[in-house]
């Protein structure tokens, strides 16, 4: 995919007139007209609605959006990554997916003004993943997520957990989404579509839903590769799904669900023990800053 079409597209989103995102990329409105009209092509949608000479995402754009946004993010990281020479100090950080979207961006956008000088590079993965890959050196730290209380819950998957710096960050409101108008759920026995969406088997948020389920249904779980797909499962009615209120509130079609909430659950920073990089403590000290700070939550 074309990386200045991308560039393209987030300034048509943003301005909300070819007109005016022409001006701001310095080119012809037709050019950018036609760069659209072809990046609609190469992903088969509409992504925007005409009025006029008014721009206004679709449901796919809107969700598209997202998409683009972490594409030239990642672009960004990896010209960085690969520039001789270069002496700005690294943090490798993991993220899960759901606090990546939904915490995440006043965190860097903070930690961008105080600490300039330090690139951040985020890797998306799943509670267990990320934990195994701290405990392997590939990352300095990660957020993830594990019921109250049970900070190890992920050793259970064959984490060696060591002497791990536990930072409690976030509580994540649980859901489990429903199709509209679904007779309210005391338990699973009162779940009516045929299967559970969720994401990779190490999302703890999965897990959770896993175990809630097997006290009175053996429902099948549909794998799936985004909040996306999840929620659109359950608006069609084809399955329940499971997914944090912060993420849920943040998407399209999120009135068109009934929900049940399966309880809190914690969002930590964990990093190993021992000597901690004065660039990780500046990061941890960000995102308590962030958790304190209901004003960029």
């Amino acid at each position: 995919m074309d990386l200045s079409s991308l560039d393209i597209f987030l300034v048509v989103a943003e301005e909300g007139s070819v007109t005016r995102a022409a001006k701001v990329l310095g080119r012809a409105p037709s050019n950018v007209t036609t760069r659209i009209q072809q990046l609609e092509e190469r992903m088969d949608a509409v992504l925007f609605s005409r009025d006029g000479k008014k721009m206004t995402l679709t449901p796919e754009g809107r969700i598209f959006l997202s998409y683009a946004k972490r594409l030239t993010l990642l672009a960004e990281e990896a010209r960085l990554a690969l520039k001789p020479g270069g002496s700005r100090p690294a943090l490798r950080v993991g993220t899960m997916e759901s606090t990546a979207a939904s915490r995440l961006p006043p965190v860097l956008a903070r930690f961008g003004e105080v600490r300039p000088e330090i690139t951040l590079r985020l890797t998306l993965g799943a509670t267990r993943e990320l934990a195994k890959a701290v405990m392997a050196d590939e990352l300095d730290c990660a957020l993830i997520a594990t019921p109250p209380g049970r900070p190890l819950w992920f050793s259970a998957g064959s984490v060696d957990v060591g002497d791990l710096h536990v930072v409690p960050i976030y509580q994540e409101d649980l859901l489990l989404i429903l199709p509209s108008g679904h007779p309210p759920v005391a338990g699973p026995g009162d779940i009516r579509p045929p299967a559970l969406a969720a994401l990779e088997p190490g999302c703890t948020y999965r897990q959770i839903a896993e175990r809630w389920m097997r006290d009175g249904t053996d429902l099948p779980t549909v794998e799936l590769t985004s909040y996306h797909a999840i929620l659109a499962h359950v608006v069609a009615g084809n399955a329940v799904g499971v997914i944090p209120r912060s993420v849920l509130e943040m998407l399209p079609w999120s009135n068109e669900v009934a929900v049940h909430r399966l309880g809190m659950v914690d969002t930590l920073l964990i990093s190993k023990g021992g000597k901690r990089s004065e660039p990780l403590q500046a990061f941890e000290e960000t995102m308590l800053f962030s958790a304190a700070s209901p004003a960029i939550q």
